[in-house]
């Protein structure tokens, strides 16, 4: 079973920086697609950045040229790096992987692991 673990999640003023990290086994870090996902109160859980086995990568368009997904291979862990950071980006925020080793998708349905989540609050 896969296991994920996210952590980072803290509260921080418009503008600044987080990074999230979602730790996993070898086995999805090495042949899983992964992504992050989010989901404000009221609103539905969305996809915001993904990683593929290819290294391809795609992003929300709302988050675009802000904040970057990579890979640590020492570490078996995915990261977030949230840059910029808008009030508007205030959600939980859940690591999730794939038996699927190609295709940086942004689906709900396109996973079949999720970890916790680990909670971003930004403040105006």
């Amino acid at each position: 079973q896969v296991r994920l673990v996210e952590s980072g999640g803290d509260s921080v003023q418009a503008g600044g920086s987080l990074r999230l990290s979602c730790s996993t086994s070898r086995v999805a870090y090495t042949q899983y697609s992964m992504a992050w996902f989010r989901q404000a109160p009221g609103k539905e859980r969305e996809g915001v950045a993904a990683i593929d086995t290819n290294g391809i990568t795609r992003y929300a368009g709302s988050v675009q040229g802000r904040f970057t997904i990579s890979k640590d291979n020492t570490k078996n862990t995915l990261y977030l790096q949230m840059n910029s950071l808008k009030p508007e980006d205030t959600a939980m925020y859940t690591c999730a992987a794939a038996t699927r080793a190609f295709g940086a998708l942004l689906g709900r349905t396109d996973y079949n692991y999720w970890g916790q989540g680990t909670q971003v609050t930004v403040s105006s």
